[in-house]
């Protein structure tokens, strides 16, 4: 620093890291077209009809038929109807969205466990190191979107570089189905030939006064000091200084919170007679259970998911007043689920069992002796008679 005047040391990048950020496409609405094939190829709007609820709501998403109409996720349902008076409105099933993004996301703890997810749809994963031990990002993004279509329909496009910023630019590239990679050697040209819209956490009201500076793409934001971008916009200033060099060091922070344990199979021949789909549900049961004791962990929710020859799913859960005891209670619960909503006439391609809404065993409740339950249920009432 001289007298007076503030100066910066120019950042240097850090190219070590392998990140992929993976973007299902026009997810909520695909999911709609895999559940009934006949809306592929038309116009589906992820919204309630405007006419059912008084021209109120608003966009989801919307399929890529739709968006040739200029139809956006956040738009009002009543603008996406004047837009496309034809398209399909479905309310949507968010049920069954999260159920198969806890499945997206089981493909990529395949190769890594450093997941940040950012929405039901997508998500950054850093394979500098991963499971399988493959050196090559490009080939593992690649892997993870043939499994995400071969074991559930869904397409996604994949953007893979040394960091988020990058990733997540790349996968934006090509959509839908593309990838898009960017190697530091190309960070800078890819960097400075983006309109300065496309940068990802540039809102309109900042394109505005960039354009007002005369920043319209990386090359004029590239060109400016650092001190007066900080000047006009404060810490993004800062960011968007490293950015457009190609700079993003911040890391993928997985979300180690554990909100179920489940485990589910495809089959490679349909099921087709309850003693198979009892067989196997014992099988999943069995592999569940391990699991939550490996984790330490137990729930009272179960989540039993079918997945039928046609791609359509069913999930069902039940609630019970007591935690899962044991692998053969989860497996009679799971059971008892299939006989009451299940069936084997369509053919089944994936059972899964899946408890939630778990809790440490740590926080076990211990059955009290009879004459301990009425000791303490008299203090209850004597306690609760004193606040009165």
């Amino acid at each position: 620093m001289k007298y007076g005047i503030l100066t910066f040391d120019e950042p240097e990048r850090d190219t070590s890291r392998k990140i992929i950020h993976i973007d299902m496409d026009a997810f909520y609405a695909s999911v709609e077209v895999r559940e009934n094939p006949s809306l592929r190829g038309k116009p589906v709007i992820i919204a309630r009809h405007p006419k059912e609820n008084g021209g109120r709501g608003v966009v989801a998403t919307a399929s890529y038929e739709a968006r040739k109409f200029g139809i956006h996720s956040a738009m009002s349902a009543q603008k996406a109807y004047e837009l496309c008076p034809d398209g399909i409105f479905v309310s949507g099933n968010f049920e069954l969205y999260r159920s198969i993004s806890e499945e997206i996301r089981a493909i990529f703890k395949r190769y890594t466990d450093l997941i940040q997810p950012l929405s039901l749809d997508e998500a950054y994963l850093d394979i500098t190191e991963n499971k399988i031990n493959l050196n090559s990002a490009t080939l593992i993004a690649q892997r993870i979107q043939k499994e995400i279509y071969y074991e559930l329909g869904l397409t996604c496009s994949a953007g893979v570089s040394y960091n988020k910023f990058l990733a997540k630019l790349a996968s934006d590239f090509k959509k839908p189905s593309g990838i898009t990679v960017i190697p530091p050697d190309d960070a800078h040209g890819f960097l400075t030939t983006l309109p300065i819209e496309k940068y990802y956490g540039v809102g309109k009201k900042s394109v505005e006064k960039m354009h007002a500076l005369g920043i319209f793409n990386g090359q004029d934001l590239f060109d400016q000091n650092e001190m007066e971008l900080v000047s006009h916009f404060g810490k993004m200033g800062h960011s968007l200084y490293r950015k457009v060099r190609g700079i993003d060091d911040s890391a993928v922070v997985a979300d180690r919170t554990r909100k179920s344990v489940g485990k589910e199979k495809t089959f490679l021949d349909d099921l087709k007679s309850e003693e198979e789909v009892t067989q196997s549900l014992r099988q999943i049961a069995n592999q569940t259970f391990a699991s939550l004791k490996k984790s330490q962990k137990h729930g009272k929710t179960v989540v039993l998911k079918i997945r039928y020859n046609d791609f359509s799913t069913f999930t069902r859960r039940k609630t019970f007043p007591e935690y899962i005891q044991d692998a053969d209670e989860l497996f009679v619960s799971a059971l008892r689920i299939f006989e009451e909503e299940g069936s084997v006439s369509k053919g089944i391609r994936l059972l899964g069992i899946t408890v939630t809404g778990l809790d440490s065993l740590l926080f076990e409740n211990i059955p009290l002796k009879l004459w301990d339950r009425q000791k303490t249920e008299i203090e209850k009432e004597t306690a609760d008679g004193d606040e009165a």
